[in-house]
Parts: structure tokens; sequence; C-alpha cells
């Protein structure tokens, strides 16, 4: 059998190994950077929200658990990083939709059980 050579091309691997070198091998891959107890930790923070006194925000972003995430587990990520990370498990970047400070109950009743008052 020839010496092995550095190239990685299949028909070098076929000549060298015969039919064992056509199978993939395996590739490596980056370790998470976030463990399972981090993931866990993580997951409770954002189900339990922010706390505006002790966290000074009222709502999560991703820069600012990014923050967090370096505070408590001295891991820096960025944003869209730890977007890919929270999307694999399962989280999705959902809001609130918006309502008027002004708005009345009363009358939003009223209109679904009647329609618009004319006058």
């Amino acid at each position: 059998m020839r010496k092995s050579r550095e190239t990685g091309t299949t028909s070098v691997r076929y000549n060298d190994e015969g039919l064992a070198g056509l199978h993939d091998r395996p590739k490596g891959h980056p370790k998470p950077r976030l463990t399972e107890g981090e993931l866990a930790t993580l997951s409770n923070v954002i189900f339990r929200g922010p706390d505006l006194e002790k966290d000074a925000i009222s709502t999560w972003t991703l820069p600012e658990l990014c923050r967090w995430i370096e505070a408590h587990f001295a891991k820096s990520l960025h944003p869209a990083s730890l977007s890919r990370i929270l999307r694999q498990n399962g989280f999705l970047r959902q809001k609130t939709r918006p309502s008027h400070p002004a708005k009345d109950p009363k009358a939003q009743q009223r209109f679904q059980k009647k329609g618009f008052a004319r006058p």
C-alpha cells in the first residue's frame, strides 16, 4: 500500500485505502457555548422575566440577555449566536401586542355586541 498523502480528495483516499477510504470521516463539531445547566438557568430567567428593580430593564432583549450571561456565567456571546442557541432550544421571538393607554374596555364590549354607534 502506498504512503498516505495529506490531501483528502476521494480519489486519493480510494487509491490509498480502497473502499474504506470513500466513507465519510467524522467531522469536528464545536462544543456548545452554554452547558445544559446554564441553559436551564437561562430558561428560568427568561420565563420569569426581568426584575425592573434588580435588572433595570422591562423586557429581555438579546443584547440584555448577552450582558446577563456575561455577568452570571462569565461567557461572552454575540446576540446573533444567542438567538441561534435560543431557537435551537425552542424559544421564539415574541412581543406582546401594543395597546393604547387610553383604551376603554367598556366601549370595546359595546362595539362587539352592537357595532359602531352612529350619532
